[in-house]
């Protein structure tokens, strides 16, 4: 059997979509059903359901929050939270999708250059330092982990910077958006067949990073510019300190989809995904 935490967010709302499509039958719970911080109530689903597979999409993602009003939040859920489902999937045999990101890396390497998935992990942020302990949690106690980075991640069914940006086009004529901060979106849709592409052909197990393809660089001005091509909205390229943020964001998130590719698995670009994005859209 299936399980999937943080069914209810973004990507896990994405991956029961998916599922449904094929007609695989899995548990979905969020923290109505499965508060993964209370260790007790996650070895008793556990027990229940007997997962072979544990897709764990449940995290805290708060990046700013993260940094003071939601340190003891982030740290309870990216850390003590993903400890117990390590624990009990591993209990249970059981194989564990772990979905972390960019932000364990300093965000330093020069443009141009990618970040492999055995490059030096050094968070900035406290969400960063949560998720590589959440890295670090997994790979203590899973016996078969896939613990896939991603960066910049836009879907239908959550807050992201597609529909920020399509929402912030309605009432402004001119927006400024950072151009040196460098990266791939990546679409939830690509993100959610990649972690059962992985699973379901018992692909190697370890560390992958997973974004959308890109043919250039892109930075957010980038990716902003091509959201609104449609529009008559102009859209302004600035540095990030026209942005202050409590949370020091990557300069460079870009990261080597070798790994990724090797394994067979087709990327679209983050252009392809976005105009499949579009097409299905929620209205």
């Amino acid at each position: 059997m299936i399980l999937i935490t943080g069914a209810n967010g973004q990507l896990g709302t994405e991956l029961r979509h998916l599922l449904d499509e094929r007609m695989e039958e899995y548990v979905a719970v969020d923290v109505a059903e499965m508060d993964i911080t209370d260790s007790a109530k996650v070895e008793a689903v556990f027990a229940e359901v007997k997962p072979s597979l544990v897709y764990h999409c449940a995290a805290y993602t708060a990046v700013d929050a993260a940094e003071d009003e939601g340190k003891e939040l982030d740290y309870a859920i990216n850390v003590t939270g993903t400890e117990n489902v390590a624990k009990a999937a591993a209990a249970h045999d059981a194989t564990l999708v772990y979905i972390s990101t960019d932000y364990v890396f300093d965000g330093e390497k020069p443009v141009g250059q990618e970040w492999e998935v055995d490059d030096q992990p050094d968070p900035q942020t406290e969400y960063g330092r949560t998720k590589r302990m959440g890295e670090e949690l997994v790979e203590k106690y899973s016996k078969h982990f896939y613990i896939i980075r991603t960066a910049w991640v836009f879907g239908n069914y959550g807050k992201n910077f597609v529909f920020t940006m399509q929402n912030l086009a309605k009432n402004h004529k001119t927006l400024t958006v950072v151009n040196d901060q460098h990266g791939r979106p990546t679409w939830t849709r690509t993100l959610a067949e990649f972690m059962t592409y992985l699973a379901e052909n018992r692909k190697d197990y370890g560390y992958y990073h997973l974004s959308n393809d890109a043919t250039e660089d892109t930075t957010w001005y980038d990716f902003a510019v091509e959201i609104l091509k449609d529009t008559d909205v102009e859209v302004t390229p600035v540095d990030s300190s026209q942005f202050p943020a409590k949370a020091k964001r990557p300069l460079n998130s870009t990261m080597s989809l070798a790994k990724a590719k090797a394994t067979g698995f087709v990327i679209p670009t983050w252009k392809e995904a976005l105009k499949e994005f579009y097409k299905q859209e929620v209205k």
